[in-house]
């Protein structure tokens, strides 16, 4: 099954490691949806703004806030109903990794950069 990736907190600039990330999953064809504060788009990614709820099936969401930014988040995230959340360098949440724990989603302490360049995605 394909591994589709939400990628919460995504950003347009090349600096960011969401940026890297998802240039990555595109250089190894894993598709990905990318949320971060605004509708935008460069270079063939594109970001949405808000919560929208018909981006489909998602296996994957991997992370880009801080715990504290996540917490809008945490009803979305249960509603897309993903096999694993990847917590990023940063980006450690124990409630909600207790919260994903409760509903059968697997967590993830890890770089989602490595992962994908190590083969381990």
């Amino acid at each position: 099954m394909e591994k589709r990736t939400l990628v919460l907190g995504a950003s347009l600039n090349p600096d960011r490691y969401s940026n890297k990330a998802m240039k990555t999953m595109m250089r190894h064809n894993i598709p990905f949806v990318a949320l971060g504060r605004r509708d935008e788009e460069q270079n063939g990614i594109k970001i949405s703004g808000g919560k929208p709820h018909d981006i489909g099936y998602v296996h994957t969401v991997t992370l880009y806030m801080n715990a504290e930014n996540q917490k809008p988040y945490y009803d979305y995230i249960l509603l897309l109903n993903p096999e694993r959340i990847i917590f990023n360098p940063g980006t450690s949440n124990p409630e909600l990794s207790e919260i994903a724990f409760t509903a059968g989603i697997e967590t993830v302490e890890a770089c989602t950069l490595v992962m994908l360049c190590t083969g381990a995605y």
